[in-house]
């Protein structure tokens, strides 16, 4: 009829970001089943906190380092293949984990293989489709992908601690494999790899613009390893992954009892935290899509550094109710400034591959500090030194965000950068 030819398509590329963000909310769900299973475990099994936490450390870390493996996959097979695989592999992993019987197969199967299923796309899917379907908007789609990993934390945390409590860690944990199993069907069915793949061109380019090259430069890393911008963005991120995943993301609850705080109040605020997290998360896509990331980076670690240095002195629900406000409207807003900046330095095409290694030295970070802080309580007594070192670290990383050089790298290559073809200054 002519009136339905007069109705506006809507892009593509929005599709693709709601079956992205369903994609990385389960995931998200997988990945925090160590913390929701850890009490039933260890009545299950009898096996020690220590030994428990060893798998889900080796999870941590292999999470991390499946960054740059998944930048290389996309590029190579695909965007559809590499989430199709990361869910099916997450599944596998914790349909298998409710076998195990030795703690050897509890971080084998618990810990790797559920860190490579969950780290496949968890830090570069939302870089890659923002940099590859969208021009104008890119910074609010990192934002919303990188919402939906909260969204998922926060939703599935409380369901996987109740399933655990009511029928056991084993059931719940086949219950997540199967919610990834069945996310896996409309990822296979609607998402795309490139506008191209749908005749489209990315949101907000102009129509005589090349497509953007879904391979990423012969030697970019090797480019990008000598240039100081990345060892700035992959330092800044460390501390990132120290202060928030590593420190708060494991000790939280623990320091919280140590100033006589029930785990249920704790687990109350981590769920504040949790929401203004995604506030925050989607306030800063828009913001990055504004103002220069470097400034809003300065801002967003300054930010936290002050919340650290204020958590040591936490004694009253007042108290635990602020920070997990303030922290959580930064836990994971670094992301879209620090993708931007990526891109911006390094061409659109190749933020997969490279923000796959700024990612994994995030978790490098967040790993160290989750044992350091660990090993700084058992020597001291408490948190306190632990909090107020990662406090002065997030202040530092926010003045060494300012002096990061946004101009891209190379001698007189073009590189894309925001949609434009602009040559490198030589």
């Amino acid at each position: 009829m002519p009136e339905a030819s007069r109705i506006p398509r809507i892009y593509y590329g929005w599709v693709v970001v709601a079956i992205s963000a369903l994609a990385l909310l389960v995931t998200a769900g997988a990945r925090i089943a160590p913390g929701a299973f850890l009490l039933d475990m260890q009545t299950d099994t009898g096996w020690s906190v220590a030994v428990l936490s060893f798998a889900a450390a080796v999870g941590l870390v292999v999470f991390g380092l499946a960054g740059p493996v998944s930048g290389s996959l996309m590029a190579r097979i695909g965007v559809r293949r590499v989430t199709v695989a990361s869910l099916l592999i997450a599944a596998l992993a914790m349909a298998t984990s409710s076998l195990v019987t030795e703690a050897w197969q509890l971080a084998l199967l618990f810990g790797l293989l559920s860190g490579i299923g969950t780290g496949l796309i968890a830090s570069i899917l939302a870089a890659t489709v923002a940099n590859r379907w969208f021009v104008r908007r890119r910074g609010l789609v990192i934002g919303i992908l990188g919402a939906s990993t909260s969204a998922g934390q926060l939703i599935f945390f409380p369901i996987l601690v109740s399933v655990a409590t009511d029928m056991g860690w084993r059931i719940a944990s086949v219950a997540i494999a199967g919610v990834l199993v069945v996310v896996a069907i409309p990822v296979l069915a609607l998402l795309r790899n490139d506008p191209s793949d749908v005749g489209a061109r990315p949101l907000g380019a102009a129509a005589d613009q090349a497509p953007i090259s879904t391979r990423p430069d012969p030697g970019i890393m090797r480019r990008a390893v000598r240039a100081p911008a990345f060892w700035l963005l992959a330092g800044t991120f460390f501390v990132c992954g120290a202060t928030s995943n590593g420190l708060i993301g494991q000790h939280f609850v623990v320091h919280a009892a140590d100033h006589g705080f029930s785990p249920g109040a704790a687990a109350g605020a981590l769920a504040v935290m949790g929401a203004f997290n995604f506030i925050g998360t989607l306030l800063s896509g828009w913001l990055t899509d504004r103002f220069d990331p470097r400034r809003l980076l300065l801002i967003y670690y300054v930010f936290r550094g002050v919340s650290l240095l204020y958590l040591p002195a936490i004694h009253s629900t007042l108290d635990i109710t602020a920070f997990a406000v303030l922290f959580g409207l930064d836990y994971i807003a670094t992301v879209p400034p620090t993708i931007a900046l990526a891109a911006d330095i390094f061409g659109r095409r190749n933020v997969g591959m490279v923000y796959g290694w700024i990612f994994a030295s995030h978790m490098i970070g967040a790993a160290a500090a989750a044992f350091l802080a660990g090993l700084a309580r058992d020597i001291v007594g408490d948190y306190g030194f632990a909090i107020v070192i990662a406090g002065v670290m997030a202040v530092g990383a926010g003045i060494v965000a300012l002096s990061i050089h946004r101009g891209p790298i190379g001698a007189g290559v073009p590189i894309d950068i925001g949609g434009e073809r602009r040559a490198a200054a030589s």
